[in-house]
């Protein structure tokens, strides 16, 4: 602090009044103990209610572990039973699920699929759509709630993974990036991006699908699959022209820190012509450029293409093996 005087003696003088500073320092007294287990207030408030009640009082601190436990364990379902099989029971919140695939092995079907059920369910969704492949108005129609969700569409892959590290922590429940077909567009972003979407995920609850043409999260994710597509299936035999009636896609887990890895499950998909005298299944189109789509037990996954419609019946062939 300066203190500004025409003489010596006036500067001296102003010093001499401030207060000394102690000699040594001063000791603070310890905090008092803090027992352990269940405050008194709590305890008796518990005890003066019937037994079914009294397990669902909890004070504020059990109540912030509860949920903050219940966050990170939750799972959200894609509707898809064969895949959600393979995830043990849907997408685990606070992770990161990688989904490699081809041209035409279903993985955009997937991914709406997943946007459908958690739209349509209440919860908040992103999507980050590198590949542009999304039409909204199909995706309307198979079950989803645009009101619910968000779409980006960025330009390069960098912008796109940024877009979904600052989109997690504002509290969607699911962000998707897809990244579209190969060659993606921008360069390839380094495995400490995927860390940091890993940490954000973790620290904000947030399900995380991450659809790419090839592996690229590498130890980040917490579950890799991988889909590819089988030969599909003809009608008509003789001098009679072919049409296609349906195909499967096959599902196989690359990366599983919790379960098996190896296992797989099948997806089984017929055309609309094939499945119209069966009057069962939910009606699906294909995606552009991604061949047949997946679909749900009630809620359906389509492209943005509505051409050559398909249909997965409802006894598909999804259990893993």
């Amino acid at each position: 602090m300066a203190a500004p005087a025409r003489h010596l003696d006036t500067q001296i003088n102003f010093l001499r009044q401030l207060p000394e500073h102690p000699a040594g320092p001063i000791l603070v007294p310890d905090p008092p103990p803090v027992e352990p287990g269940e405050r008194e207030d709590v305890r008796r408030l518990r005890e003066g209610l019937e037994i079914a009640v009294r397990s669902k009082v909890m004070s504020a601190t059990e109540l912030i572990r509860a949920l903050a436990k219940q966050r990170r364990d939750d799972l959200l379902p894609t509707t898809l039973e064969p895949l959600d099989a393979l995830l043990g029971g849907g997408l685990p919140r606070g992770k990161i699920v990688e989904l490699s695939g081809r041209r035409s092995a279903g993985r955009f079907s997937i991914v709406l699929s997943a946007l459908a059920a958690a739209t349509s369910a209440g919860e908040a969704a992103v999507l980050v759509d590198l590949g542009d492949h999304l039409d909204p108005q199909i995706l309307e129609a198979n079950g989803a709630d645009l009101r619910r969700l968000l779409w980006i569409r960025p330009q390069k892959m960098k912008d796109a993974v940024h877009a979904v590290e600052m989109i997690a922590a504002t509290g969607f429940q699911l962000v998707i990036l897809d990244a579209g077909l190969h060659p993606i567009r921008g360069k390839r972003v380094p495995e400490a991006a995927w860390v940091r979407l890993a940490r954000t995920a973790e620290a904000h609850g947030t399900a995380m699908l991450i659809s790419t043409p090839y592996p690229m999260t590498g130890t980040a994710s917490e579950i890799v699959l991988n889909a590819q597509r089988t030969r599909p299936k003809w009608t008509g035999s003789g001098k009679s022209p072919r049409v296609l009636a349906g195909m499967t896609v096959d599902l196989s887990v690359e990366k599983h820190r919790h379960e098996k890895e190896g296992r797989s499950a099948r997806l089984e998909f017929v055309t609309l012509e094939a499945a119209s005298s069966t009057g069962a299944g939910v009606i699906l189109s294909r995606a552009d450029g991604e061949g047949p789509v997946a679909s749900g037990d009630a809620r359906a996954a389509a492209g943005p293409s509505a051409s050559a419609p398909l249909r997965m019946t409802r006894g598909a062939k999804g259990a893993s093996r």
